[in-house]
């Protein structure tokens, strides 16, 4: 299948963005958005009905916590109804609906080129609404981010669209159901951006807003403009006095996200090991949640109302350590299991109780540090999640904006990276990463700029590459490759130059071998052998251009010629010097550079030594003792001396290498060096 015209770039010319069509998008991205508000408000009933079947035997949609109801000991066997029921339903509908959704959507980004199948968008919210009414502690939002990604995903299969406008319509959808949920705009754009789309790009960010935008209005329409959980008053964070506080809290937090994620994949290892069928694991976990169910209520459901009394600090100290460990407990035993719920909700639940938890120990043990325990826990809220998920900076916002106090925002800055330093440190994979993991899937969540978009073509393009006449003979080619040109043997692809200079064309090691087997006299000149119309690059456009075009048309290197005069060329590039472009930026991160205090120390009588670093160069000269080598530093040409114990074995004048080397007492001493082939 041939590339299309207009993927098709002309030399010089920026690649185009393969077609990724931002306003068609982002009006699909509205009717997501639109339909996720109505698929949030329509599970919102659906747990509404079926709690009110379980636990208050009424048909009902009214959205209510099943720890008021008076069923007495049957509290233990409603949800093992409930695990039974999606126990089929994963059986015999779809294993994508087991777990708490934010997984298996990154799977499905990573894996099916953005394409989940229809009966998940049913099945998904069907069978979380039947979880959570039948007493499940999680929460409704993993569930409605899946769906809502479900939905958007259908949408981009409906409809012709590429890999990248189908991923950016899940992540609409994702993201709007999350901005539904919590009535959190903001927080919903960017836990979109952190955990599905892995970058930060108009093109997106265009269509993620108007999604949650409008997702988020429904949401007013239909539920109110109230924020999910209710605050009376302003809470007192205690800022600047807290702040050392806050940062002991960080640490805290950073530790339970760290034991909250093993615990939970260590639960799921134990239910695998179980010598029963799948079937039956989300009934075995639902019977340990009714258990724990019956003799702490506030641990059965969704659990928005008990948050909200956490925050208002409405709970006594006992009441918050047994939500702080039955909730976790329950849930990592229910979530495990292989059921179908959120993980949000409960996390934030567990995580608010022991924020109150620490402010209350913190106060007891130091009277004068008055810390507020709902600001403590909103704060643990955020953070706990945040570094658990690898999302900080959305649950930062997030935690904002379900207070909308802007004095909470400095906390929360604080102990989220402080938390998340922790699980770095600690945690390999996220709680989001780690099933993905598991199956060999690598989940690369940081975000760093393309290297070849910032290096002009002049930057990392060769100079010294031989040129050939064009009168030259295959035979005589062939001749000065046999006996070791290093001019003939270092590039696969050489170019053909007239009398005066002129690109002519390139001839390529393979077109050697052809116009051998059609003639193997050797007489075909390397003009006629070669291609005469070859594709050129310019020294002022962007590195990352003239890659794109050499996959394009599936060659492995370009001439660079002078804008204004197209006959002449000024480089030469290939493979190694667009790998090369990369030695800016790894020097960058790996080269730790002598400061002033160490060169004060070095002056001082110390040794001066440095770690090892790395250089990539060309040989201009090798004696027995030393080694000389020409490399360029931010465009502009240098050189660097080694001293060496002995000569290079293999290592000619003019090689491109890689050098290891330390400095000592001002001498920068060879370590290593290895040959770098050009192609």
């Amino acid at each position: 299948m041939g590339v299309p015209l207009e993927a098709m770039a002309r030399p010089g010319q920026p690649a185009p963005p393969a077609g990724f069509r931002i306003g068609i998008v982002s009006l699909l991205a509205a009717a997501i958005g639109i339909a996720a508000g109505f698929i949030a408000y329509l599970l919102y009933d659906l747990i509404g009905l079926f709690t009110n079947l379980a636990f208050y035997h009424e048909f009902s949609f009214h959205f209510r916590s099943p720890q008021a109801s008076q069923i007495g000991a049957w509290v233990i066997i409603t949800p093992v109804v409930g695990g039974l029921i999606v126990g089929l339903m994963a059986k015999y509908g779809s294993e994508k609906i087991k777990g708490h959704g934010i997984p298996e959507a990154m799977e499905a980004v990573l894996t099916s080129r953005s394409r989940i199948e229809a009966k998940v968008a049913i099945l998904k919210p069907l069978s979380a609404a039947i979880a959570i009414g039948t007493g499940g502690p999680f929460g409704a939002e993993g569930p409605i981010i899946q769906t809502g990604g479900a939905f958007g995903s259908l949408v981009g299969q409906i409809i012709s669209t590429t890999a990248a406008e189908r991923k950016v319509l899940l992540a609409c959808g994702a993201g709007a159901g999350m901005a539904a949920t919590f009535n959190t705009p903001i927080a919903g754009v960017i836990l979109a951006i952190e955990l599905l789309l892995f970058e930060f790009r108009a093109r997106s960010f265009i269509p993620l807003v108007i999604a949650s935008t409008l997702a988020t209005s429904v949401h007013f329409l239909l539920l109110g403009r109230k924020a999910m959980f209710q605050i009376a008053g302003n809470i007192d964070f205690g800022i600047p006095y807290g702040l050392p506080y806050y940062l002991l809290l960080g640490l805290v937090c950073g530790a339970a996200a760290i034991g909250f994620t093993k615990l939970l994949y260590w639960v799921e290892d134990q239910f695998d090991r179980l010598p029963v069928n799948e079937l039956w694991h989300p009934a075995i976990g639902a019977l340990g949640l009714g258990i724990i169910g019956f003799f702490i209520p506030r641990v059965l459901g969704v659990g928005y109302d008990t948050i909200s009394d956490i925050l208002n600090n409405s709970l006594a100290f006992k009441m918050l350590i047994l939500i702080a460990i039955f909730k976790s407990l329950a849930l990592v035993i229910s979530l495990g299991s292989g059921t179908s719920g959120g993980l949000l909700a409960p996390m934030f639940m567990s995580s608010a109780a022991l924020g109150g938890v620490f402010a209350m120990v913190v106060n007891r043990i130091v009277p004068g540090a008055h810390l507020s325990p709902g600001a403590c826990a909103l704060v643990a809220m955020g953070a706990v999640f945040g570094a658990a998920s690898r999302a900080t900076f959305a649950f930062i916002v997030f935690a904002f904006e379900i207070t909308r106090d802007y004095n909470s925002v400095l906390p929360l800055m604080l102990v989220c990276v402080i938390a998340d330093m922790v699980a770095i440190r600690y945690l390999p994979s996220s709680i989001m990463t780690e099933k993905l993991a598991r199956r060999g899937l690598h989940v690369h969540q940081d975000y760093e700029s393309d290297v070849l978009k910032q290096v002009k073509v002049q930057e990392v393009m060769r100079k010294d590459v031989a040129t050939l006449p064009a009168p030259l003979t295959i035979r005589e080619l062939a001749d000065r490759i046999a006996k070791g040109d290093p001019d003939m043997t270092l590039a696969r692809g050489m170019p053909v130059v007239g009398p005066e200079g002129d690109l002519l064309g390139v001839v390529t090691q393979g077109d050697l071998l052809r116009a051998l087997q059609k003639d193997s006299s050797g007489k075909m000149t390397v003009l006629e052998a070669g291609s005469k119309d070859p594709i050129c690059a310019f020294p002022d456009e962007r590195a990352f251009d003239a890659l794109f075009r050499m996959l394009q048309n599936n060659v492995g290197r370009l001439p660079v010629v002078d804008r204004k005069n197209p006959n002449r060329m000024v480089g030469y590039l290939n493979r190694s010097s667009v790998l090369n472009a990369w030695t800016r930026q790894f020097d960058e991160e790996n080269v730790r550079e002598q400061g002033w205090f160490e060169q004060l120390l070095g002056a001082s009588g110390g040794n001066g030594e440095r770690a090892e670093q790395v250089l990539f160069g060309k040989v201009v000269e090798i004696s027995e003792t030393t080694l000389e080598l020409a490399y360029a530093a931010n465009g502009e040409p240098r050189t660097m001396s080694f001293r060496t114990a002995q000569p290079p074995t293999g290592i000619g004048v003019g090689d491109h290498v890689k050098v290891t080397y330390r400095v000592a007492g001002g001498d920068a001493l060879l370590e290593s060096i290895q040959e770098l082939r050009a192609h």
